[in-house]
């Protein structure tokens, strides 16, 4: 029902563009200049494919954050007008719909994975349409390799690096890692930073990496081979329904494994699906505050869903990263019209660049994103989470590597 709900969200505001777009073919240029006219971001969401799961409520807390904003009177008099359509995970049909969106005049992007994300940063550079996604691949947030792509929390290799810290203390300082990950751009992303972490703080940890079959029934044949190995510990870097199912072989296969997840797992879907038994005890890095975390950005959350007879309790973390990463663009853009300045991308560009630390309220790492001319970096800090009794339970916030 809820998924219904903000779908039609998305297809109204994409109906009014439709209605209302006069097609200016600007890349980087949008009309926000104009007195009251509509600000246009351009959203790439997966809804239907591989990492649909998550894609889904990050979704719909971005479609969300931008309702809330448009009935609180948008930004300085202008109302956001989003174009959200489903890519289902496939990166021409991504560039399809960025070339639609530049066509359209749209003056940002809100992309969603890696490999898109990578696929088109050279696109954006040159169109210099500033862009954010729920991807934190490290190239990613480097101004000098992607200059105008933006990473609002730590990056995955930051996270895989919290991660490995985490287990070089809970082992003793020697151990066997495994690291599970799905088998593309998005998944390989942290697994040679993470190798270099262990050789440069000199951990005593066995380290190696097993891509996950997309479709698998279960994992008790990469379980076994890191059982071979002598692996304790399974980070994965997957989305939640498949790390899910790792716990439950694991449970099923009596093994004596903890998983430690990063950002896209490490949430409540993981402890759902596999069920608060197989799901207890395992580790949850997870850079955006989840609601039982209880922060203050939580409240203007819950006020928003109250209004809309929805309880923010059935919300997760996926769900409040949208809302949050959406958060961050609009604070820019805002910054932007504060300046007098017209919105474009170069604008909006330096405005994140230049603008200092940005409040999220503590739903982003410890609570502040900050970006510079040197680093798109937006925080280092993330939560650390453990899954007890069906519940995300705060080990550590502002953790970083």
């Amino acid at each position: 029902m809820i998924r219904n709900r903000f779908s039609l969200v998305a297809a109204a505001a994409a109906l009014s563009l439709g209605l209302s777009a006069c097609g200016n073919g600007g890349g980087g240029e949008g009309d926000g200049g104009d007195a009251g006219a509509p600000i246009k971001i351009g959203i790439i969401a997966d809804l239907t494919g591989a990492t649909g799961d998550v894609g889904t409520p990050y979704n719909e807390g971005m479609l969300a954050y931008i309702d809330h904003r448009n009935a609180d009177g948008g930004i300085d008099g202008h109302k956001i007008e989003a174009l959200s359509n489903d890519y289902a995970y496939e990166v021409p049909k991504a560039e399809q719909l960025y070339k639609q969106y530049v066509n359209d005049g749209v003056v940002a992007i809100q992309g969603w994975g890696t490999g898109d994300s990578e696929a088109l940063r050279t696109k954006v550079a040159n169109d210099e349409l500033p862009f954010m996604s729920g991807s934190f691949a490290e190239v990613l947030a480097d101004p000098e390799e992607s200059p105008y792509n933006f990473v609002v929390a730590p990056t995955y290799s930051d996270q895989m690096r919290v991660a490995l810290n985490w287990i070089n203390e809970d082992s003793g300082g020697t151990g066997e890692v495994a690291v599970f990950h799905h088998d593309s751009p998005f998944g390989e992303a942290p697994v040679a930073d993470g190798q270099a972490w262990v050789e440069e703080k000199g951990y005593d940890l066995g380290y190696q990496a097993y891509a996950m079959p997309g479709g698998s029934a279960n994992y008790v044949g990469l379980l076994s081979q890191a059982k071979s190995q002598g692996a304790k510990y399974v980070v994965i870097q997957n989305v939640a329904s498949p790390a899910a199912q790792v716990a439950k072989d694991i449970k099923d296969q009596g093994l004596d494994m903890k998983v430690v997840c990063l950002n896209w797992c490490g949430n409540e879907l993981f402890i759902t699906t596999a069920g608060a038994d197989a799901a207890e005890g395992h580790l949850l890095i997870q850079p955006f505050a989840p609601v039982t975390s209880e922060k203050p950005g939580h409240e203007t959350i819950a006020a928003y869903l109250e209004d809309k007879g929805e309880s923010i309790d059935d919300k997760g973390a996926a769900w409040v990263q949208g809302w949050s990463v959406m958060d961050v663009m609009a604070q820019g853009i805002a910054k932007v019209l504060d300046d007098g300045d017209e919105v474009t991308g170069p604008a909006l560009r330096e405005a994140l660049e230049t603008m200092g630390p940005i409040d999220t309220e503590g739903l982003i790492g410890d609570g502040t994103v900050e970006f510079s001319a040197d680093s798109h970096r937006g925080s280092t800090s993330t939560g650390v989470y453990q899954s007890e009794g069906g519940q995300m339970v705060e080990v550590e916030a502002g953790a970083r590597p």
